[in-house]
């Protein structure tokens, strides 16, 4: 009977240590600081293909009025777009969340413009739900995970200005390992209900599905004509596509595998995206592949 309890104790204490180590183990900002400079700039990119209909869309008499809010989202859904009468506090609002994303890339004043960037982030995407597509989503996870972290603490102007008055390099935070915990929790998620989604049609288990992408209109790499040429081909690249997903989903859990893992989504998520006609997911999902890589002491 002891020993059954010393080993039920044991166990106990090594899921303890393993909880705590994934998501309170203090790590320096490096890792989370490149995943805000990538961040900041695809938003950035993301958030200006929205300038060229912004009033079309967003302004007192655009397309997107109260009643197509209604029908498209949620009652507890909030902007701070939505009180806004006319095309030029529109256009302030939407300048000022660009400001915003341009300090988080640089680093300025992280703490505040972290949230705040998630924020308007929220409110973007909660003013036109109709507009985002997965990149956009993707960031929304991205952008409220800096909120956890301290990615200012490396790699942005705060640091630089802290380094000339000649204040101590900031010590490793447990807050930097549970951003990267949860960024890596979500690579993982998306990863796996991207192939729950697929296998639920028939194109990917026969092998067809990568024609099918390649040769709708939104498809960044037409290579259709190759595909139609060769069956073998096109079940290649399909299955492949299917376990490279199931692999990320589940290598990036595994220490001996995880490297491998991670630098296989930064190349594989931006050629899949390319394939999909959704480039910009793809870049979005290599930056969370980018937080999956190790930390010093993971291997």
């Amino acid at each position: 009977m002891e020993s059954r309890q010393r080993r039920g104790s044991d166990l106990t204490g090594v899921i303890a240590n393993t909880w705590n180590r994934f998501w309170f183990r203090p790590v320096d900002a490096r890792r989370l600081a490149m995943v805000r400079i990538l961040a900041g700039s695809l938003a950035l990119l993301l958030a200006w293909s929205y300038a060229a209909d912004l009033e079309t869309w967003f302004g007192s008499g655009g397309i997107v009025n109260a009643e197509v809010l209604a029908a498209w989202r949620t009652a507890t859904a909030v902007s701070i777009f939505d009180p806004l009468a006319s095309g030029a506090a529109v256009w302030g609002m939407f300048l000022a969340g660009i400001v915003v994303l341009v300090m988080l890339l640089a680093g300025v004043a992280t703490a505040v413009t972290a949230v705040t960037a998630a924020l308007f982030w929220a409110s973007l995407l909660n003013r036109g739900p109709m507009l985002a597509g997965a990149a956009d989503d993707v960031m929304a996870v991205i952008l409220w995970c800096l909120v956890v972290g301290r990615s200012g603490d490396c790699l942005s102007v705060g640091r630089l200005l802290a380094d000339r008055v000649g204040r101590p390099t900031a010590a490793p935070s447990w807050r930097n390992r549970t951003a990267l915990g949860l960024l890596r929790v979500h690579a993982s998620a998306i990863a796996a209900a991207a192939v729950i989604s697929q296998l639920k049609g028939d194109s990917w288990w026969n092998g067809t599905a990568a024609w099918w992408l390649a040769a709708r209109d939104s498809a960044r790499i037409d290579i259709s004509g190759v595909l139609a040429g060769s069956e073998y081909l096109t079940n290649l690249i399909t299955h492949a596509i299917t376990l490279f997903e199931i692999g990320f989903a589940v290598l990036v859990w595994n220490g001996g595998t995880r490297r491998l893992a991670a630098w296989g989504g930064i190349i594989g998520w931006p050629l899949v995206g390319l394939l999909a006609g959704e480039p910009l997911w793809g870049m979005a999902m290599a930056i969370l592949a980018v937080a999956c890589l190790p930390e010093a002491g993971d291997e």
